[in-house]
């Protein structure tokens, strides 16, 4: 099964095959759902343990194929869009509440990976915001608009703490968020997968989607080889959507972002590393990375409106790295891969309905892990009980993406927030 994924290290080290089939025939279920990714599994999931049981999922690759078998592996609260964006765009209350959603989501990710003991290499350690900048203020003031704002409670690392966690000049102090972790994202999908699968959901690979009828009672999923019939349906197929209903689609840009993960460094991580959290700076164009419990350092960064891989991959994260561990400039790398990220033009996770039954979870951003535990929560609890939370998505709704000309501005963008750093970083 493993051959049948992009080569990576997650790829390299699978813990499940599924038993999962084409879609060969006609079926009638109540719920479809299109889109093998974290989304569509979590809402599945949700589905399931709500009672409801008749589902089917339906991906035309693998599970997991797509961004959510190929990220950094981060376990956090947050969206895409800021804390602090947050608040500016629907005020104090809406803001914390909608943030409250992705902390419950990291517990609820918890709760599943130990109940179904989900073989995930689950690190249940805190993540660490690292700061790039020597200025301490930037510090103080998040870690309070955090507690005041957010009600979560980020300790404040000073220089010389966080010296001895993280063994490089680079740095100025940090802040670290305990109710987070970090995991192998691709066994986490499977073993999600395996557990829909037990529940008695359905779950179709290789089943590239050809048409959808969503605007009639009954709705209909056309495959090349087998069609779906049913009551609610379900567009969950993040950075790989391609034109597939186009009102989702055309809300969505596909932006890439690359990973490495280095040799096994054995007793020489200790050298660099001398934490199991997870990384990330305080740059707009973030590096992130993390200690693999093979002794390996996974490392991420960049982001490219481009669909082509950079030829010079490589060469450019092993840049990044040295810039924080200068003695690992000539390490070896024995994995180094890209993925698309699904992003909306407001940076939004979005969540909501198109037509009556007709639900979307897309748009995560980077930041998707815990979102979309929110969006498969809220829109199984939707479909299964009539709840009205996902309402609370509504001020974002979908906005065209603006095609080719988004494209630009979304690189042009990255590229001045760049320069913003390089000038910022200048002064220190």
């Amino acid at each position: 099964m493993s051959e049948n994924y992009p080569a990576s290290y997650y790829q390299a080290t699978l813990n499940y095959s599924l038993e999962a089939n084409s879609l060969k025939d006609n079926v009638e279920v109540e719920t479809c759902i299109i889109g093998g990714g974290y989304a569509g599994l979590m809402t599945a999931l949700g589905l399931l343990e709500k009672g409801h049981k008749s589902v089917a999922l339906i991906e035309q690759n693998q599970i997991g194929w797509g961004a959510s078998g190929r990220n950094g592996g981060f376990v956090f609260g947050g969206y895409s869009l800021g804390a602090r964006q947050l608040v500016n765009q629907v005020g104090d209350v809406q803001a914390k509440d909608l943030y409250q959603l992705t902390t419950d989501a990291v517990d609820l990710i918890r709760g599943r990976i130990s109940r179904y003991k989900i073989q995930c290499d689950v690190v249940d350690e805190g993540v660490i915001w690292a700061n790039w900048f020597n200025d301490q203020k930037l510090l103080y003031h998040e870690q309070k608009f955090m507690q005041e704002k957010m009600g979560v409670n980020w300790a404040y690392l000073d220089p010389e703490q966080l010296s001895e966690k993280i063994l490089s000049d680079r740095y100025h102090g940090g802040l670290f968020e305990p109710n987070a972790m970090h995991f192998h994202p691709l066994n986490y999908a499977l073993g999600t997968a395996d557990v829909i699968l037990k529940k008695g959901g359905q779950i179709f690979e290789n089943s590239k989607v050809l048409s959808i009828d969503y605007k009639s009672a009954e709705k209909q999923v056309v495959t090349q080889n087998g069609s779906i019939k049913c009551k609610n349906l379900v567009i969950a197929a993040g950075g790989y959507i391609e034109s597939l209903c186009r009102p989702v689609s055309r809300s969505i840009l596909p932006i890439a972002t690359y990973v490495m993960a280095t040799e096994p460094l054995g007793e020489d991580l200790s050298c660099y590393l001398k934490t199991k959290s997870a990384v990330y700076d305080t740059r707009f164009a973030f590096d992130y990375y993390r200690p693999l419990n093979d002794s390996r350092i996974l490392w991420g960064g960049r982001i490219s409106a481009s669909k082509n891989t950079p030829s010079n991959l490589e060469h450019l994260l092993r840049k990044d790295i040295a810039k924080v561990f200068p003695e690992l400039s000539d390490v070896k790398i024995d994995y180094v891969w890209d993925g698309w990220m699904a992003y909306s033009r407001h940076q939004m996770a979005q969540i909501g309905q198109i037509a009556p039954n007709v639900w979307y979870g897309i748009g995560f951003g980077g930041h998707g892990v815990a979102p979309t535990t929110v969006a498969g929560e809220v829109i199984s609890a939707a479909i299964a009980k009539g709840d009205t939370s996902y309402q609370k998505f509504q001020p974002w709704g979908l906005p065209w993406n603006g095609w080719k000309f988004g494209v630009a501005a979304a690189q042009l963008s990255y590229w001045w927030y760049e320069l913003k750093d390089w000038l910022k970083e200048q002064k220190n």
